[in-house]
Order: C-alpha cells, then sequence, then structure tokens
C-alpha cells in the first residue's frame, strides 16, 4: 500500500467524493491521500510551498464532515524569517472541490514572495491507492484554458473518461508543468487571496451539497443540508454527556455518509460504507446500518430496501457472482470496473444481503407499517427467498453456503471476509464451500420474519405456514449440527466443504442470538463465552477468541473488536434477557468512542483493556464508518429493550446507572413521533404530534 498521510491527516467529505490530506493540506504525490469522486482519483497531488519550503501546520481540523480548516505559517526561508507570513487554507466539497489560500504578511517591510500549487492526476482507481497505481501518464493530456485561469488534466480509456479542472480566481503568473505560480509583492499586513475550485462530473451524488462562498460557509451562514438532516433526527438527552456526545456525533457521521442515487429512474437515498474506501453501495453494511438506525426515522431503511431491490440478481454470471433473486454485495463505478477488469458493476460476492434484506424488510414494516411498500417489494421478497433454497443452498442439505465462482471473487463471503477471517482452532484455512454459522441464524430469522409478513401484509397464509415449518427445520438441523459440547459447550463458526464442523470460538455467536436460532437453555452457555477474558476485551467483544492458534489482536477478523458486531451481540443478548451484559458492553462502546472524538471507528485492536489502559485502533479502521457509526442507536435500543409490537411501541428499560436519566425525542414510529424517558428499569412512552 502507498504511504498514509499520517496520524494528523484531515478529510473532508461529501457523499462519493472526499479530500484526504495531510494535516498542512497538502497531498504529497505517491501517497493514499487526494481527491476521489466516484471511485476515481481526480487529485494525486496538492502540494502549496511559499519561497520553495514548505508550511508549517499551527493548527487543522474538519469543521463539519465537508468542510476543513488548516492555519499555518512559513519555516526560516531565505529572505523571509520563521513566522513571517499568517497562512490559512479553507476547503469544502459542495458543489465541487473548493478552497481558498489566505496569506497576510507580518514583515514591516514590503516582500516578495512565490506562492507555488504543485497539482498531480493520475486518475487511479480506487483499489488502486490501496495497492499500486498504474501509470497512466501518456494517456493523460494536459491544458491551460483559453483565459489561463484553470489547468485541466483528461484521461480516456475506451469508453471511460476523466476530467480534472483547477480553476483560479486569480490566473498564475507562469506554469511550469503542473505547478502553478503566482509571484506577490507584499506590503505590511496586506492579505491576499486565491480561490480555487475542482468541479466534479455528475453521477451517484451527495443528498442536496452545501453550496455558497468559502468563508460563509466555513462559519456556518449558509443554508447546510446536512444539517437540516440531523437536526430532524431523533435526539437524545441523558445526564451523562458522553452519551449525547457520541450518539450526536452518530446521527452527523450518518448524515455526512448519505449517498443519493437515481435508480432505474427513481432518486433514492441510502447510507454509503464508509471513508475512504467505502464511500459507496454495499449490501451488507448498508442493511445493518440501516437496521441499527431505525429508531432514528424509517428514511434510511426505506432507501435500501428499494436501492438493493432495483439492483437484485436476475441472472447467473459467474464473474460477478450474480444469481437470481441475490442482493449485491458492491458497487463500483471506477476505470477498472467500468473497462470490465473488476467485478463491481455491481458484485454480487456475498451470502448474507439477501437474508438482510429480508430482515430489513420486515423491521422496516414493524417500525412503519407501511403496508403498501413491502406490497411494492413482493416480488423481490420472494425471489430472495428463491435464491436462499436454490442457489443459496448449493447442496441441497438445508444450509446456505457459500463458494465463488468468480477469478476476482471473494474467499470469504460472510461478513468475516478476509481471507483468514474464517479458520480452525488449530489455525487451518476451510475448504470451500462454507457454511458459516451466522448465515443460518439470519435465514431462521429471515424465514420467521416473511412469515410474518405473509401473515399481514402480502395476504399469504399458505406461505406463512411453509416458511415457519422451513424454520423449525433449520432450528433443529442447525443447533444439532453446529453445537460443540467441548470446552464449555458453543457454537462451531462453520461447516467446511466436507461438513466438518469450524470448531473455532467466534464473535459470530453473538449474531446467532439477535437471529433467535439459540435455545433458551443454551444462551447462557453462549452469553459467557462470548464475556469471557478469553473474547471479552473490556472494550468489547474480540472476532476471535484468544484459545484460538490465529489470535491476533491486530487480525482484521482474527481477535479485533468491531463496534456493529459488539452492537449485534448486544441486541442478542437483550433478546435473552442477558441485561448485564448489553450494560458491560455498551459501556465499553460508549467509553472507547470517548477517545476517538465520540466516534466509533470501524475497528479496534483486541488488547485487553486492563494491560493497555486505553482504547487502541485497528491500524486502517474506516472512519467514520457506517455500521460503527449506527452501533450507539443500536446499542441505546438494547439499553432501552425497545421494540415496536403490532403497531405500539414497547419499553423494558435497564439503563446502567452511569448514563443516569436520559430522555429520546422525535423516535419514529408509525407515521408519528414519541418521546421516550428511562432511568434505570423503569420508563414511559409519550406520544408528541397529538
Amino acid at each position: 500500500m502507498p504511504p498514509e498521510l499520517g496520524p494528523d491527516s484531515i478529510a473532508v467529505l461529501s457523499g462519493p467524493t472526499f479530500m484526504y490530506s495531510d494535516s498542512v493540506g497538502d497531498v504529497p504525490p505517491g501517497t493514499i491521500g487526494g481527491l476521489v469522486h466516484l471511485d476515481t482519483r481526480l487529485l494525486s497531488g496538492w502540494l502549496l510551498t511559499v519561497n520553495g519550503g514548505r508550511l508549517l501546520v499551527l493548527r487543522s481540523q474538519t469543521l463539519q464532515h465537508y468542510s476543513a480548516q488548516f492555519v499555518l505559517t512559513n519555516s526560516h526561508l531565505p529572505g523571509l524569517p520563521t513566522d513571517s507570513l499568517g497562512v490559512r487554507r479553507l476547503r469544502y466539497i459542495g458543489d465541487g472541490f473548493r478552497e481558498r489560500i489566505e496569506l497576510v504578511s507580518f514583515r514591516t517591510e514590503p516582500v516578495g514572495i512565490e506562492v507555488r500549487l504543485s497539482v498531480e492526476a493520475d486518475f487511479a482507481d480506487l483499489f488502486e491507492v490501496k495497492s499500486g497505481v498504474r501509470d497512466r501518464s501518456a494517456r493523460i493530456d494536459r491544458r491551460r484554458n483559453a483565459s489561463g485561469a484553470a489547468l485541466v488534466f483528461a484521461y480516456a480509456n475506451g469508453d471511460f473518461t476523466a476530467e480534472t479542472a483547477v480553476r483560479t480566481s486569480i490566473p498564475p503568473d507562469r506554469v511550469e508543468g503542473n505547478d502553478l505560480i503566482w509571484q506577490l509583492d507584499l506590503a505590511p499586513r496586506q492579505i491576499w487571496q486565491l480561490d480555487l475550485h475542482v468541479p466534479l462530473p455528475p453521477g451517484l451524488g451527495v443528498v442536496e451539497p452545501v453550496r455558497g462562498d468559502i468563508a460563509e460557509v466555513i462559519h456556518g451562514r449558509v443554508d447546510d443540508p446536512l444539517r437540516r438532516w440531523v437536526d430532524d433526527r431523533a435526539r437524545v438527552r441523558s445526564d451523562n454527556p458522553m452519551l449525547e456526545r457520541v450518539l450526536g456525533r452518530s446521527r452527523e457521521d450518518l448524515g455526512a455518509l448519505r449517498l443519493d442515487m437515481e435508480i432505474k429512474g427513481q432518486q433514492i437515498m441510502l447510507p454509503g460504507a464508509g471513508l475512504p474506501w467505502f464511500l459507496t453501495v454495499f449490501g451488507r453494511d448498508t442493511l445493518i446500518t440501516a437496521y441499527q438506525t431505525l429508531v432514528a426515522g424509517p428514511a434510511l431503511a426505506r432507501g435500501a430496501l428499494l436501492a438493493l431491490a432495483r439492483l437484485q440478481g436476475t441472472r447467473c454470471d459467474d464473474f460477478t457472482d450474480e444469481e437470481p433473486g441475490k442482493i449485491l454485495h458492491e458497487f463500483r463505478s471506477g476505470e477498472l470496473t467500468r473497462t470490465g477488469v473488476k467485478p463491481y458493476n455491481p458484485n454480487y460476492g456475498t451470502a448474507d444481503a439477501t437474508q438482510l434484506w429480508l430482515i430489513l424488510l420486515s423491521e422496516y414494516w414493524r417500525w412503519t407499517r407501511d403496508d403498501d411498500t413491502v406490497r411494492h417489494l413482493r416480488d423481490n421478497a420472494l425471489a430472495a427467498l428463491r435464491w436462499i433454497d436454490t442457489y443459496g443452498d448449493r447442496d441441497g442439505d438445508g444450509y446456505v453456503e457459500y463458494g465463488t465462482r468468480s477469478p476476482e471473487g471473494l474467499g470469504n463471503q460472510c461478513w468475516r471476509d478476509s481471507p483468514d477471517g474464517v479458520c480452525f482452532s488449530d489455525g487451518k484455512i476451510p475448504f470451500l464451500p462454507i457454511a458459516t454459522c451466522d448465515l443460518q441464524g439470519y435465514t431462521y430469522d429471515a424465514k420467521m420474519r416473511l412469515a410474518e409478513l405473509a401473515d399481514g401484509p402480502l395476504g399469504d397464509p399458505a406461505l406463512a405456514v411453509r416458511l415457519r415449518a422451513d424454520a423449525a427445520a433449520l432450528f433443529e438441523r442447525f443447533n444439532r449440527d453446529f453445537w460443540i459440547e467441548e470446552r464449555g459447550g458453543y457454537y462451531a463458526v462453520g461447516l467446511d466443504g466436507d461438513k466438518n464442523r469450524i470448531n473455532s470460538k467466534t464473535s459470530n455467536m453473538g449474531h446467532l442470538l439477535w437471529s433467535g436460532i439459540v435455545p433458551a437453555d443454551r444462551a447462557e452457555q453462549v452469553v459467557r463465552q462470548l464475556m469471557s477474558p478469553d473474547m471479552f476485551s473490556g472494550w468489547g467483544i474480540r472476532t476471535l477468541s484468544r484459545e484460538e492458534r490465529r489470535y491476533n489482536a491486530l487480525g482484521y477478523h482474527l481477535g479485533t473488536v468491531w463496534p456493529h458486531d459488539n452492537s449485534i451481540a448486544a441486541l442478542g443478548m437483550a433478546r435473552y434477557g442477558f441485561r448485564n451484559e448489553v450494560n458491560r458492553i455498551s459501556l465499553a462502546m460508549f467509553e472507547a468512542a470517548e477517545q476517538f472524538g465520540h466516534r466509533l471507528p470501524e475497528a479496534l485492536s483486541g488488547y485487553a483493556r486492563e494491560l493497555m489502559l486505553f482504547a487502541v485502533p485497528y491500524p486502517t479502521a474506516c472512519s467514520p464508518q457506517a455500521w460503527a457509526s449506527g452501533a450507539p442507536l443500536a446499542l441505546l435500543r438494547a439499553m432501552l429493550d425497545l421494540h415496536p409490537v403490532d403497531g405500539r411501541l414497547t419499553l423494558d428499560p435497564d439503563i446502567p446507572e452511569e448514563f443516569g436519566r436520559m430522555t429520546a425525542e422525535r423516535v419514529r414510529a408509525f407515521g408519528h413521533c414519541w418521546t421516550i424517558e428511562a432511568v434505570g428499569r423503569t420508563g414511559y412512552i409519550r406520544l408528541e404530534d397529538v
């Protein structure tokens, strides 16, 4: 992977676009930084120098997700002593990428200054930015426009084209290669200001981008669609400011990660997966995020259901792993995808998104009683069911298995999708096809939920009877084949191609509690395993027990702690009545978030809390990341044990003493807003809009 930008790097994002720079605001060529839009890097170098020297950072930070400010000065340079200049860079992403550079001279006499902006545009596909960039320079044309105020880079490869235009409010005095140069003579305290604009091509976009003068945007004096969206969501107040801060950051991050899609003529809003690598539509990530956030409102869930239904598989395609009825894994629009090198337009290499789509459809209906949308998606739901029973169950044994047919496909197609994410206790890698335990739990839950819809808005009682019978048979079969009596009793992470139990202890057991496939008399054993010192780090449940040979506190699925994984486990524990354990997980997650600017990263390292004393992030975790941002909302729901049941909300709180009293306002359900208040084990629900 190319070099990182350092721990103080700054990212601004809006929808599928982000600018990732170092703390000075620069993107040194050869790093992973740059301006990326729709999976294509439009700027790979963006380097500001004064009199040949780079600037020094005094302070820099993001202000909103889409904006940042950099306050800089100069080091000692020929003819320019240290701290002679005050330099400020303001930037935001809205209707394009915009940056303002302001210089003020603190010299007591006039001074000559050369300002140089070095620009590079490699048009790398995002897949290449992570691994290694192919040299496209022979196909990149560079030109200045007629006025001299813009430098334009253009690239074409067959039908794929891309363009980067750097527009300047003041034409440069000269251009040397890709360097824009201004020669200034500054009087004492004279301010020089330059505005830069890089337009973005149309396509999958942001929801109502912010627009306006840079200074007005930075100071919040323009209409901010993101702020309007965030302010309209459910809001939580608590005696503990930590709870408010973490949940507030989650709302803002989820707002920033929204994508605006036009799919087959319909405009749809749904959550993208995460910065920097996954600002696009996913199946699994998008669906779980939408489920986590239903407590705050149904808009993202409805958008996810409609968007993924419109992209549901219709044929068999080995290259993309598409099959009829299957819900996609990942959608990309960069050059490697558009030219057929990568199978992501879209890719269907996942074995769980189809079941999760059905689960979300049910949960959306429970919260909204939106019969019309469920009926509208009837054919999609039945197609998803057919995929589970035919293509999902590859060998007819009653279990959903996966095994890619694509030369570019993922070996593991469950949420543990790294190459070694599913392994035996002794470290051996199982061979395909693999039936992981979480897939079976999701399938069980999906069939039970679809039966409820069949009895309700779908009006098909015969289907409901069949689905409940299928689910009961799966429940019995699963608990016979996946349960391991040794080592205190636990569920195998999966069955390999020979139906051998893959006998490592993993956090996937928490997903089984969430799905309801665990018998009541085994739930305590499962919870005890998850909360044992080998699995619970003090910050959360590890993905893999320390007992297993491949355990690694820094391994992607081999011992790290994932917030979304823990939120699912907490919901499952609440389902079975293990409220103390829910509170332990919730407190640990909220306390970890406080250490990262009130934001949970994609994953934490699995180091024991008593050893390290503070939480350690996974080295390349996405932040913000959608299902990590959704985790605090799911944990709140687990602590409240909040459920929509037959058109009413039920509440059975068990709030940790550390959180005190909490109030949730504008909780949306059944077309109304509700207020929920809880402290300890008491609480009430009040209808707001009466």
